[in-house]
């Protein structure tokens, strides 16, 4: 659901900017802009992140099926 994903970005962005801004003992919403920006880049890394972990699961699984397939050819199909 990408609506989740995008939440989840934009909450750690907007966070990331808040910890920064109190690590340096500076007003929390100093540059209201750098929290619209760290929202944003926030919520493409966490989509982006999520797209290539399924990309990841994927290619996993073909090269699993190739694996299968390379033993059953081995071990089964030299049944002379």
């Amino acid at each position: 659901m990408p609506v989740t994903e995008t939440f989840i970005g934009a909450v750690l962005g907007f966070t990331t900017q808040m910890y920064s801004n109190a690590l340096r003992k500076l007003p929390l919403m100093r540059h209201p802009w750098e929290h619209v920006l760290g929202m944003g880049l926030g919520a493409v890394f966490v989509n982006q992140l999520v797209s290539w972990n399924e990309k990841l699961h994927e290619d996993l699984q073909v090269m699993i099926d190739k694996s299968k397939a390379a033993n059953e050819r081995r071990y089964f199909d030299e049944e002379d």
